[in-house]
């Protein structure tokens, strides 16, 4: 337990109407926190008072310019040049990271999002080791896994890496910090104390992935990797099924000439109109940076999501220099902007959460690059509909990895859109006897009350409309092709 030792909570209200960073140093400083609380703290401390001191547009929309075309490179370029003798060499110079903070409530489910069955019964974190696990032994080599876990999925998490035990895969993981939500209106802490439950439940955040760098250099482990040889980390959220290690461009990383070593690299693919809210690359003061839809001027979000004007967008699989981390947090000299991210918690409450991006930090480091990756390279898992996607035949499971099927005539995937009926993972799993073939299918559109038989195979566009109160079975074995279905539609046993 946590004691309070002598400054009581109100004289912190007070403190902050007169200088909000003297009241958060007597926030730090008046509770007996163990050393790692203490250093989220000092984190929040800085953020908060960044928070304070920023007035007005982190960017200026006119001194935004188009980056230099050898900022972003082609991935057949990358490609172009092989792959060394000894591609071990190489991996042994590599650390994978995934972002592990995530909950699965947005998909119906409890603990980390990372534990959900995604694939034949395997979870997000079960491919992530097969993926490893498979490099390691083809190759002979010692990739590490390290997942950066947030307080919501920490405990969860580690009790469940026992089954990995004998599986040929380090896995380290270290927890992001933990940062007081803030009342929208007083800007003070909403937090009465430490405590994590009662009261306090909803009153803490894991501050976004951008905190990986304070983070992963506070746990010791940075240190510790950089002693045992390794020089990159490959981050990227653990829900991007296409986030797999790639050996061209870490043989482009690795054979770079000292002088010149890239420190940072973003995977950039091609946006769609499914795509306009996504960060895109900038040249902005000479440098390479992320530009946020959060950062755009109303004025000029409508140009912002223009795909002919900003063609790219940032897919967060980052490959970082593991020396160039510890010498930015050593002087103090990690850059990101802040995301102010509003809440309403119990009670309608409004509050605000203040995160930072991992992708953000790139103007930070030195001979950063953009690598217009494969479209391939970007697999999410948000919802549902991503999930149908992913458990169908139009991608086949080798080591870990997903791969689109060599019987898809078209490379690009369906656009799938499944109704609030399929929100929850257990009820979209029951409206599915079976997950149909979408092999050749463009478009799906479910909405409402609506189950699928075994054997059902949808091509072309699809769209199955249940009004309220009716509901609609598609038969097993049934073959819709460009079809719209609605009404009422059930199949009685009898």
């Amino acid at each position: 337990m946590y004691v309070l030792k002598c400054i009581p909570l109100a004289e912190f209200s007070a403190a902050i109407s007169q200088d909000s960073l003297t009241f958060l140093n007597s926030f730090i400083f008046a509770w007996s926190l163990p050393q790692v609380s203490k250093k989220d703290f000092e984190g929040f401390r800085k953020l908060f008072h960044r928070f304070l001191q920023v007035k007005g547009p982190s960017v200026e929309w006119s001194k935004i310019n188009r980056p230099p075309e050898d900022s972003i490179q082609p991935y057949d370029k990358i490609k172009a040049k092989g792959l060394p003798d000894n591609i071990a060499d190489s991996l042994n110079k590599l650390v994978v990271v995934k972002l592990n903070g995530g909950l699965g409530t947005s998909m119906g489910c409890k603990g980390p999002k990372s534990l959900i069955s995604v694939r034949n019964e395997n979870t997000f974190l079960d491919l992530t080791v097969k993926q490893i696990e498979h490099l390691n032994k083809t190759y002979n080599a010692d990739v590490p896994l390290v997942l950066m876990n947030s307080f919501n999925t920490d405990e969860d998490t580690k009790k469940i890496l026992q089954k990995y035990t004998h599986h040929r895969v380090k896995i380290h993981t270290f927890n992001q910090s933990r940062y007081p939500r803030i009342n929208k209106e007083s800007l003070l802490p909403v937090a009465k104390d430490m405590a994590m439950t009662g009261e306090n439940a909803d009153v803490w955040y894991p501050p976004g992935h951008g905190d990986i760098y304070a983070s992963f250099f506070n746990s010791g482990l940075l240190e510790q990797l950089i002693a045992e040889g390794k020089e990159y980390i490959f981050v990227s959220n653990i829900d991007n099924l296409g986030a797999t290690v790639d050996l061209y461009i870490l043989n482009h990383l690795v054979s770079q000439p000292n002088g010149k070593r890239c420190e940072f690299i973003m995977e950039v693919t091609d946006k769609t109109r499914a795509d306009v809210k996504g960060g895109t690359l900038i040249q902005y003061d000479g440098k390479l940076r992320l530009l946020e839809i959060a950062q755009v001027p109303k004025a000029h979000v409508d140009e912002f999501k223009s795909v002919s004007k900003f063609k790219i967008f940032n897919t967060n699989n980052l490959w970082i220099s593991l020396s160039a981390i510890k010498r930015l947090q050593e002087q103090n000299a990690m850059d990101m902007e802040i995301i102010v991210n509003p809440k309403t918690l119990d009670g309608d409450l409004n509050v605000i959460q203040l995160e930072t991006a991992v992708g953000a930090a790139i103007k930070c480091f030195d001979n950063a690059l953009g690598i217009n990756v494969p479209r391939s390279r970007f697999l999410p898992v948000k919802t549902t509909s991503d999930l149908l996607l992913v458990m169908s035949n139009l991608y086949s499971l080798e080591a870990g990895s997903l791969t689109m099927s060599e019987r898809r005539e078209f490379p690009t995937t369906p656009h799938v859109k499944l109704g609030s009926s399929f929100t929850k993972v257990q009820e979209y799993l029951t409206r599915f006897e079976s997950i149909p073939d979408m092999l050749e299918l463009d478009h799906l559109t479910v909405s409402g009350d609506v189950t699928f038989g075994k054997h059902v195979s949808l091509k072309g566009t699809v769209i199955i409309i249940a009004n309220h109160g009716d509901r609609i079975d598609i038969p097993a074995g049934s073959m819709l092709e460009n079809k719209i279905v609605s009404g009422n539609l059930r199949i009685l046993d009898h």
